[in-house]
């Protein structure tokens, strides 16, 4: 996977479409990232111990990671990774710009 925790990155399709947000998890058994404030959901919470509250909360659920695109930092756009090599380790890079990705 071309995606890592921290990215930024852009939603391409479905009801969340251009929405632009952090990685939070990156899940690569299931080729599956969650992006912060993207695909929300309601989830219902029993209290599990005595004095905490239950209660429906909104939760952040996974997405397909084929349906995101990073965003470079340097041109704001939305690009694919490439890699290039620079003393010996490999560096992600924008195919657009050629900056270096975190």
């Amino acid at each position: 996977m071309n995606i890592k925790k921290g990215d930024t990155v852009q939603v391409l399709s479905g009801n969340d479409k251009g929405k632009t947000g952090e990685v939070l998890e990156v899940i690569p058994k299931t080729n599956r990232v969650i992006v912060k404030g993207v695909n929300i959901r309601k989830k219902h919470v029993k209290p599990r111990k005595q004095g905490e509250e239950g209660g429906i909360i909104s939760v952040e659920v996974a997405i397909p990671s084929s349906k995101v695109n990073v965003v470079c930092p340097k041109c704001g756009k939305t690009t694919k990774v490439g890699y290039s090599e620079e003393k010996g380790e490999k560096v992600r890079v924008c195919k657009k710009c050629g900056a270096k990705l975190k």
